[in-house]
C-alpha cells in the first residue's frame, strides 16, 4: 500500500522559510514521479512543482521558481520542499504527490497523480 506523510507545516511571517517533508513508502517499483500541490480554500488543487526519482530532474510553476526548491533523499524515500521568500499568496494546504513512471505528464494536474498525502498547512502572514 503506497503511503504518502508530509510534515513541517506551520506559521510564518512574509519573507521567511519553511521546510516541507514528504516520506514516501510501499512504491513497489523505483520509477517514479513525485510532486507537491498547493489549495487553498474555494480554488482548485494547484501544481507547484515535480522531481523525477531516479535523476532529481525538476521544475516549477513560474510563481515559485526562485523560491522553492525540490530534493529528494533516497536513503530515507524523503521528498523536500525548501521554500524562501515566503509571501503570504503562497498560504495554503500542501499537499504531496506521487505517480509511477519516467515521463512527465503533459498536464500536472491532480488527475496525473493517483497517491497523495494528507496534506500540511503553511500560513504565510504579512
Amino acid at each position: 500500500q503506497v503511503r504518502l506523510v508530509e510534515s513541517g507545516g506551520g506559521l510564518v511571517q512574509a519573507g521567511d522559510s519553511l521546510g516541507l517533508s514528504c516520506v514516501l513508502s510501499g512504491l513497489t517499483y523505483n520509477t517514479y514521479i513525485m510532486a507537491w500541490f498547493r489549495q487553498v480554500p474555494g480554488k482548485e488543487r494547484e501544481f507547484v512543482g515535480r522531481i523525477r526519482w531516479s535523476d532529481g530532474n525538476s521544475d516549477y510553476i513560474d510563481a515559485v521558481k526562485g523560491r522553492f526548491t525540490i530534493a529528494r533523499d533516497n536513503t530515507k524515500n524523503t521528498m523536500y520542499l525548501q521554500m524562501n521568500s515566503l509571501k503570504p499568496e503562497d498560504t495554503a494546504v500542501y499537499y504531496c504527490a506521487a505517480r509511477y513512471g519516467s515521463v512527465v505528464p503533459l498536464q500536472m494536474d491532480r488527475n496525473a497523480f493517483p497517491y497523495w498525502g494528507q496534506g500540511t498547512q503553511v500560513t504565510v502572514s504579512s
